[in-house]
């Protein structure tokens, strides 16, 4: 397949030169393909959001109440966060990325759902590591800026490739009983924690997480890949808290 490349940005990081860039494939079409590069490793793509989205419609529909209060762990290109905002439930959403030039890219409106994000009061970009914040003692900064006591609805996650597989080997910390349950004290009873995972799902994960979740559910979300020729599948985990308050 012939192909346009347009490199629109890159920076350095902490984890390695981040790069957006812009390709027009002829064959597929004239719609600009926006993908995230860490080096030379592949983050993200325009073509491949199905999962992104997943995440949170399925996460948000096992919400209950009204005025959800919801974090988002993870910007990458947006369509996690603009699929939340279509839930007319939402009150609040927080998206956390550790990554300073990504949130940027998205108030420069260099990628496409940076001006719905923008222009949306209910949107608010954070910068900081989701893994510090979502460990951290409840009654200390906890994942958004808001009062401790004021427990969130839901939490979307996708940062890592899977629960083995990590944009930072530092992040496997995150992946045991005890700081899941950490994260989970600042989801309200019945509270969700939804996370995206481009493995298909794992029983010993599951597992892990039923140790923390009164249920939990792993849906399989499969879209084509015109390179590839065949369906591709990611997973979305979709967790519950006990709808008892319960001393954490």
């Amino acid at each position: 397949m012939p192909l346009m490349l347009e490199e629109i940005d890159s920076q350095p990081s902490h984890l390695g030169e981040i790069s957006l860039r812009k390709r027009i494939i002829p064959a597929l079409g004239q719609e600009p393909i926006y993908e995230v590069r860490l080096g030379e490793e592949f983050l993200m793509s325009s073509m491949f959001v199905d999962a992104e989205i997943a995440l949170a419609d399925l996460g948000l529909a096992a919400t209950t109440g009204e005025n959800l209060q919801v974090v988002v762990g993870g910007l990458g290109l947006g369509y996690t966060a603009v699929a939340a905002l279509k839930e007319t439930r939402l009150k609040n959403l927080w998206v956390i990325d550790a990554l300073e030039t990504v949130i940027q890219w998205h108030r420069d409106e260099k990628v496409p759902l940076g001006a719905p994000l923008n222009a949306d009061p209910r949107c608010q970009f954070i910068l900081g590591d989701f893994f510090a914040r979502a460990t951290a003692d409840v009654t200390a900064t906890g994942l958004y800026p808001v009062q401790p006591t004021d427990l969130l609805d839901a939490i979307l996650l996708d940062i890592d490739h899977s629960p083995t597989a990590y944009l930072n080997k530092s992040n496997a910390d995150f992946y045991n009983t005890n700081n899941l349950a950490r994260m989970a004290a600042q989801l309200k009873p019945s509270g969700v924690f939804a996370m995206w995972s481009q493995d298909l799902p794992s029983e010993s994960f599951s597992t892990l997480l039923r140790t923390v979740f009164n249920k939990v559910d792993a849906h399989i979300v499969s879209f084509y890949n015109p390179f590839q020729n065949k369906e591709a599948t990611n997973s979305i985990y979709v967790c519950v808290k006990s709808s008892e308050a319960t001393a954490e």
